[in-house]
């Protein structure tokens, strides 16, 4: 189980190796966000971006899963204040593979929650051309490891 104490400010991950398929672009899009450049390949190949993309929405919750499998599922996570910047920075095309890095940028604790801390996190897309796709800046909030109790004096 990863606690608050394991997410130390210049902490870097890697993890990912998510395959972007045509059907999973569509089938998200036509849910979500229905734009002709994300569900028609005809209409896309007219459109400025000259084919089918994900749609944003997308690629956050592909990062999303990729974060969940690599470090989350096996952390005491107590879910996230929210994201303080969202930038998609290239498209995202069928066949891409999708890396995420994530560095840890701050760690704080609460005075009003002592059993838990925030960890401030910079999450960036790459496809297998280390192009970036979409960068993220947010927060999470963890328990404290209670066998770990006033480690934070050094942090």
């Amino acid at each position: 189980m990863r606690y608050w104490e394991d997410f130390t400010v210049g902490m870097v991950m890697e993890f990912g190796g998510y395959e972007v398929t045509e059907e999973e672009i569509i089938e998200f899009a036509t849910d979500y966000d229905p734009q002709s450049f994300h569900v028609d390949k005809v209409a896309a190949k007219e459109h400025f971006f000259g084919g089918l993309i994900a749609s944003g929405w997308h690629t956050g919750a592909m990062c999303m899963r990729m974060m969940v499998d690599n470090y989350l599922i096996d952390a005491a996570s107590m879910g996230s204040p929210g994201i303080e910047q969202l930038r998609w920075k290239k498209p995202v095309r069928p066949g891409e593979i999708l890396h995420v890095k994530a560095e840890v940028l701050d760690s704080s604790l609460p005075k009003s929650r002592p059993e838990l801390g925030f960890v401030k996190f910079s999450h960036t897309v790459l496809n297998q051309n280390d192009e970036i796709k979409m960068t993220m800046i947010s927060s999470g909030m963890f328990l404290r490891d209670p066998a770990r109790k006033g480690e934070e004096a050094g942090r």
